[in-house]
């Protein structure tokens, strides 16, 4: 069912009824893969309908001066462009990272869904608001922490949101993730974030082996990465 993980997502941090669950559900989506590296949604494109991560994992991206930001990460369950319901156009490109399939609603389904539902409404609400709390947090990350820090936090909020939607298994997750990614989500140069993971591996607080990253003392990863997941929900 391609609703389930967006499912999931609403209901770890809002109390669906079984109702509400349905007309989730049988909301009319279009599926698309989507290969590593291709363009889901432009910046400055005006959309009409709203995309949500099914399968795999999204990030956005903006060119800034002569090098790449990647602004967010997004997760199965996601649905990054929730806001276009109000705000359009999309002000950053949406992106593939690993083979990741996605969803599409259109606008007129879901404004038809939360105009007949307070609740409902409530709860895609909710969503936008720890979008907005993910976003000011990633801006104190760049502009207070440490690169070690920085990288810490990365590692322990992408864990956290994973274990939301039921992808956190003993303390590992699976997100093909490159250094050149991190560096563009970090601010920091590939050289630098090779050391910096290097660094967390010697101190035995996370193993890192292709696409699966493992939080080996995750208590320990969390304070020195001053990581506390109350944002998230």
């Amino acid at each position: 069912m391609p609703h389930q993980k967006f499912i999931a997502r609403l209901q770890a941090v809002e109390d669906l009824s079984e109702d509400e669950r349905r007309q989730i559900a049988v909301l009319p989506a279009t599926l698309r893969q989507v290969a590593d590296g291709e363009t889901v949604l432009r910046q400055g494109e005006t959309v009409s309908r709203c995309v949500f991560v099914v399968h795999g994992f999204l990030y956005q991206t903006r060119i800034v001066g002569d090098r790449s930001q990647i602004l967010a990460f997004h997760v199965p369950g996601d649905m990054p462009c929730l806001h276009t319901l109000l705000v359009s156009p999309i002000d950053a490109d949406l992106v593939g990272l690993g083979p990741t399939i996605v969803g599409a609603v259109a606008h007129s389904q879901l404004k038809q869904l939360l105009d007949g539902s307070v609740h409902l409404t409530r709860a895609f609400w909710r969503e936008t608001l720890i979008d907005a709390a993910i976003s000011r947090r990633w801006i104190a990350r760049l502009g207070a922490q440490a690169a070690l820090a920085k990288v810490a936090h990365l590692i322990c909020e992408l864990a956290a949101r994973l274990e939301l939607v039921g992808l956190l298994n003993d303390g590992c997750f699976q997100m093909p993730m490159t250094q050149r990614h991190v560096a563009d989500a970090c601010g920091l140069s590939i050289v630098h974030v090779n050391r910096t993971i290097q660094e967390l591996r010697h101190r035995g607080l996370i193993a890192w082996e292709g696409s699966e990253i493992e939080l080996l003392q995750p208590e320990e990863l969390r304070r020195l990465a001053d990581f506390a997941p109350d944002y998230l929900s």
